[in-house]
């Protein structure tokens, strides 16, 4: 195979000029590259605790402000306690990890056992494995990794969705079930919260049509002396905000009710699957030219916040916790605004139709491809999986228990059979994120829905938005299909990076521009051409193929 002809001649050439330093399992003198085939071991030799301890070498990420030593966290240090192995990490802020990371591949005397936070893109996979830099992880995640081969074997989708066109797994997944099918938690991303005191102050309900939800800003704005008096707000009031262009807090949710109801929710690859099966450009149909045209109107009536298309993270959630919205987006409104319990989720709008387009690959829950890969310089890849097999996966994710600080994310209780179950805590007013941060590590796992009220409970803050989910966008989903998270071969990964570059830098840079200055049908037949120019309709026949393959059985 070219991957393995290409692996042995990057071996040689690097090892020629390269000399590696002693220590921990993949860093050893003589500096050879592995060639990706399959080491098998006894399973004697990985029963945890092992009898004597060994050392392995692991990159990372950490969020800015947080612990940066992973073994000062309390999950590595349980975890080592565990299995009597020890990990040599690079920790890298997360805030510098693009640039570092890919440096740090790059350079055998940085590159470590195994990238625990990897977040790969499917181009990073593939270029990298046929550098051979990583090695493939299917046979050591049948034989050496009986949890995560579980989750394959009871879901096999998820097994698909790991596997490339070659039948090779190149890294370990994040899977997170909250729900599933169209009442999945990531069915709604970028969800609208309406400020729910000032509605009753004014004595307004909360709008469900385009034309209610302009009114409601209106009065927003009429009465913002008033507000500003009533609730002791220090600031000018800012009936909505957003940040144009930036997933969770693009306000693309409220424009899906014009035309045929598609919206524009892949806000990464502007797509969608029609009922008849077919990849469409969200971006150039009727009702999101009409739908940017509306938000346009609201931004010309003094409606839309006018830093919303250049405000930082930081700037827009200090504005949120100074009580100036009447409107905001976000993944959770406890992550903008202080007072929780004022806010409520704003339903579908309707405006030609009345639809929710559920986010692509949303159906399988959440799901990361490419989060945690194991390098060719690993001398003890069996070991490095069964470390990395995925049995803390709860833990992993949210955080734990037993912290030296005033904060744990759970409490070790029991379960209605009396086994040990993690509860979680109350977050009171905590920042979900914030809190998560500090002590979560995430890299590879897999949470199941069946994992809840038995080995852990669902989070509060999951569950609330579990419950606005299906009570709110559920019934508006109508589309039958979202694009499905495939793994096209590395010819077609790097066609599509390629026609994405200009095509969506095309479309986000004319949406910010259209909703501040407003457009023409000239200005949007000139825009469709663009994209034509672009080569928009190869994108779109390279969807088209993976998602016929998808569902041709």
């Amino acid at each position: 195979m070219k991957k393995r002809f290409v692996k042995k001649i990057i071996a040689a050439a690097l090892s020629a000029v390269m000399v590696l330093s002693c220590g921990a399992c993949g860093n050893s003198s003589d500096a050879d590259l592995s060639d990706g085939e399959f080491q098998e071991v006894d399973l004697s030799e990985l029963k945890f605790p092992l009898a004597e301890k060994k050392t392995l070498t692991g990159m990372i990420s950490f969020p800015a402000n947080t612990e940066s030593d992973p073994n000062k966290r309390t999950i590595f240090k349980r975890l080592q306690e565990q299995t009597n192995v020890e990990i040599d990490w690079t920790a890298i802020q997360a805030d510098q990890w693009g640039d570092k990371i890919t440096l740090a591949m790059s350079n055998l005397d940085t590159l470590t056992d195994f990238v625990f936070t990897a977040n790969f893109s499917d181009n990073d996979l593939l270029r990298y494995a046929d550098q051979g830099v990583i090695i493939p992880l299917e046979q050591y995640i049948d034989t050496y990794m009986p949890n995560l081969k579980e989750v394959f074997d009871k879901y096999p989708e998820y097994r698909k969705m790991c596997t490339d066109s070659e039948g090779h797994i190149w890294a370990l997944p994040w899977i997170e079930q909250l729900g599933s099918e169209k009442t999945a938690i990531q069915t709604v991303s970028e969800m609208p919260f309406i400020n729910k005191k000032w509605l009753d102050y004014l004595k307004l309900d909360v709008p469900e049509t385009v034309e209610e939800f302009e009114n409601v800003l209106t009065a927003f704005k009429d009465h913002a002396s008033e507000l500003q008096q009533q609730f002791h707000i220090d600031g000018s009031i800012i009936p909505m905000s957003c940040i144009v262009n930036d997933g969770n807090q693009d306000p693309a949710l409220l424009i899906n009710g014009f035309g045929e109801g598609y919206g524009d929710n892949d806000q990464g690859r502007h797509i969608a699957v029609t009922d008849d099966l077919k990849v469409i450009c969200t971006a150039t149909q009727q009702g999101y030219k009409d739908g940017i045209a509306w938000l346009h109107s609201l931004y010309e009536k003094g409606l839309l916040d006018p830093e919303a298309f250049t405000q930082e993270w930081s700037t827009y959630v200090s504005k949120g916790k100074s009580g100036r919205y009447g409107v905001c987006f976000s993944w959770d409104d406890a992550n903008i605004v202080d007072d929780f319990n004022g806010w409520v989720p704003l339903p579908a709008l309707t405006a030609d139709t009345r639809n929710i387009t559920p986010e692509n690959g949303s159906f399988t829950s959440g799901f990361d491809r490419g989060r945690c890969v194991v390098t060719a310089v690993c001398k003890e890849p069996a070991l490095v999986c069964a470390w990395l097999d995925p049995f803390q996966s709860p833990q992993n994710n949210w955080g734990t228990y037993g912290e030296d600080d005033d904060f744990d994310i759970f409490e070790l209780g029991e379960n209605a059979q009396g086994d040990k179950m993690l509860k979680h805590a109350p977050l009171g007013d905590a920042s979900p994120v914030e809190v998560r941060e500090a002590e979560s590590v995430n890299g590879p796992l897999a949470v199941l829905d069946e994992y809840y009220d038995v080995y852990v409970t669902c989070p509060d803050d999951a569950k609330y938005r579990l419950d606005w989910i299906e009570k709110y966008y559920t019934p508006d989903m109508h589309n039958k299909y979202v694009y499905p998270n495939v793994f096209m071969n590395q010819e077609d990964t790097e066609e599509v990076a390629n026609l994405q570059t200009d095509i969506t830098k095309t479309i986000n840079s004319t949406k910010s521009d259209w909703i501040m200055n407003g457009f023409t049908d000239d200005d949007w037949n000139a825009y469709l051409d663009s994209l034509n120019s672009y080569r928009l309709n190869d994108l779109l026949e390279i969807f088209q193929k993976y998602l016929d393959e998808y569902y041709k059985d």
